[in-house]
């Protein structure tokens, strides 16, 4: 039997190409609406936390010799504390979309439009690195009231800050998969990303460090993203630049295909 006509004046079906542009667009706007909304908590309280920890390390270590490299303290710390906003912001942004969706119940309305799990992953991913870069970027107009921020590198300042960005909001979107309450992701935040965070150089030099030490921070990939950055700023690196280029890429490499895995799946989405 053939199928009837359309309705006259009805809208014709939207065709879907090979990528759901219209979707992957809107879910993307959603999630960076969603942290713009709340730009107090988001964006400035990041700001005003960062800076009183410029405040503190400064006057604290300010003038003790070794802690910088060679360069001012204050110039030293600064990207160090830049690149943890980002790293903080990115990461809290993915994980905390997913874990209130699921606490909600509601989210099933991200898994029953026409978007691939591979879409699902780069909207996430994207808006995780876009709050974090935000993020960054409000941090970095902040202490140029109070630092010299001149850039030396261009190419590691935008390197490092977009493949750090969308590697934490990779590992946010795992963790906010993975949690199920909002004791869960505090245990992520205060037992792992806080400590790598803390333990990666932003307020020292690893040269001062015993070898043993040096070689534990050099191990913690969270060094390379805090010594990469800064060298865009400061010119020095403590540790190689080409190996923390390619780490970053493989991590996210590795990170897109358990993400792209674990929608695929619908593991702990679908229960």
């Amino acid at each position: 039997m053939s199928q009837p006509p359309p309705t006259a004046g009805a809208p014709a079906p939207r065709l879907i190409g090979r990528v759901n542009w219209l979707g992957v667009w809107t879910l993307y706007a959603k999630e960076v609406q969603r942290f713009l909304k709340v730009g107090m908590q988001s964006i400035v309280a990041p700001v005003v936390t960062t800076l009183l920890f410029l405040a503190i390390f400064t006057l604290a270590f300010g003038d003790r010799p070794g802690m910088s490299a060679g360069v001012p303290f204050a110039r030293f710390l600064a990207p160090g504390l830049i690149m943890m906003a980002i790293i903080q912001n990115s990461f809290a942004n993915s994980a905390n979309s997913l874990l209130i969706s699921k606490i909600q119940g509601n989210i099933v309305d991200l898994l029953m439009p026409p978007l691939t799990p591979g879409e699902l992953t780069f909207c996430f991913a994207l808006a995780g690195a876009t709050r974090g870069l935000v993020c960054g970027l409000a941090v970095a107009l902040g202490m140029t009231l109070f630092v010299d921020l001149s850039v030396a590198h261009l190419w590691p300042l935008v390197f490092f800050a977009c493949a750090s960005g969308l590697l934490l909001a990779q590992i946010g979107i795992l963790a906010g998969i993975w949690a199920d309450k909002f004791d869960h992701m505090a245990a992520v935040t205060n037992f792992v990303i806080t400590p790598l965070a803390f333990l990666s150089g932003t307020f020292y030099s690893v040269e001062r460090l015993p070898g043993i030490w040096r070689a534990l921070s050099q191990a913690n990939p969270f060094f390379y993203m805090i010594d990469g950055f800064r060298f865009a700023f400061i010119d020095r690196a403590d540790g190689s630049l080409a190996a923390g280029v390619g780490l970053l890429v493989v991590l996210n490499v590795l990170l897109w295909l358990a993400s792209y895995g674990v929608f695929r799946s619908g593991w702990r989405l679908k229960d």
